[in-house]
């Protein structure tokens, strides 16, 4: 089979598409012949050897996508060859054949597209266990959504709005603030510009009910913008590390600091398909809309990564084999 792999750490120079052997598959795994995979900032990172990889060079990235069944272990009940299948967590996803354990993968209803399916699931689970678990929304909560045009950031916006809440957003450019408006956001104010101010005028002077906080670098800001005994949700790093929290603050002014992680979440196959069908759900309704995703085929997977480097993406970036 084909694959994208790279035996050193670097740019993406280092990723080549290459002939390797195909997965061999254990009595509880199932052989997915993939149809659209996933690329998140993780696959940056590991590729940069800042984050761990499993196995030994040649590595291969991708832990997202979706596909249809080719083969069938031993143990393994209920799915048969060609049913379609999405995985949120399975390491090795840049190939033409990726082998996933049955506790991980997740049945696509017909509704799905597999381009939805591999658009979605990291993202979209993500944004279910920040509204329901890490802070449960509620109607007529002011949400702040840090990075509101992206992946995660469009799902929250929406997801929010199904709960009842009102979302003002946070982006770096007119071109992203129009994409968070048309996802649903109340309001969305630039980071260039004086956002603090801006959304206490809007709250007057309350601030929001609970921040979703992804930059890392503005975790003091985003507690300057939440009222009283309000949240903030840090579950990302993207613009760099945040400043150390006083505990007398969050004391003083009865606000909470919790964190999130989705691996923490998906600790079983019944969590993965319960909160998928929940998300599936609302996709099929029309409640929560995927953006049309930009695509790459798998071997294009260097110029993939350089424009998701760029950051001048605003959806999804799926690598096609």
């Amino acid at each position: 089979m084909r694959a994208l792999v790279f035996n050193t750490f670097g740019g993406p120079e280092v990723l080549k598409y290459s002939e390797i052997n195909e997965p061999a598959i254990g009595p509880d795994e199932i052989l997915l012949n993939m149809k659209a995979i996933g690329l998140n900032f993780a696959d940056i990172y590991r590729r940069k050897g800042n984050y761990h990889l499993e196995g030994e060079p040649p590595f291969i990235l991708g832990y997202e996508g979706a596909g249809t069944v080719a083969k069938v272990g031993a143990n393994v009940q209920g799915i048969r060859i060609g049913d379609p299948i999405a995985f949120a967590d399975v390491p090795h996803a840049n190939a033409e054949f990726v082998a996933v354990p049955v506790e991980k993968a997740i049945p696509l209803p017909e509704t799905i597209s597999f381009a939805e399916g591999a658009s979605v699931l990291l993202q979209g689970l993500t944004a279910h266990y920040l509204t329901k678990d890490s802070y449960s929304v509620k109607k007529n909560d002011i949400v702040l959504v840090h990075a509101a045009a992206g992946g995660v950031g469009q799902l929250l916006v929406q997801i929010v709005k199904l709960l009842g809440g009102t979302v003002i957003g946070l982006t770096s450019s007119l071109e992203k603030a129009k994409a968070a408006e048309e996802a649903g956001a109340d309001k969305v104010f630039l980071y260039k510009d004086d956002w603090k101010r801006q959304i206490l005028e809007a709250t007057n002077g309350k601030g929001v009910n609970v921040v979703y906080e992804s930059v890392g670098s503005t975790l003091q800001d985003s507690f300057d913008v939440t009222r009283i005994g309000g949240t903030v949700v840090f579950y990302g790093m993207a613009g760099g590390d945040p400043a150390l929290v006083d505990p007398r603050m969050l004391m003083d002014t009865s606000k909470t600091l919790t964190g999130g992680d989705l691996w923490n979440v998906l600790t079983n196959r019944e969590e993965r398909i319960a909160r998928s069908t929940e998300l599936f759900g609302w996709m099929s309704e029309g409640r929560v809309k995927v953006s049309k995703p930009t695509t790459f085929a798998l071997s294009d997977g260097q110029e993939a990564h350089r424009y998701l480097e760029s950051r001048k993406s605003t959806g999804k970036i799926l690598l096609i084999p």
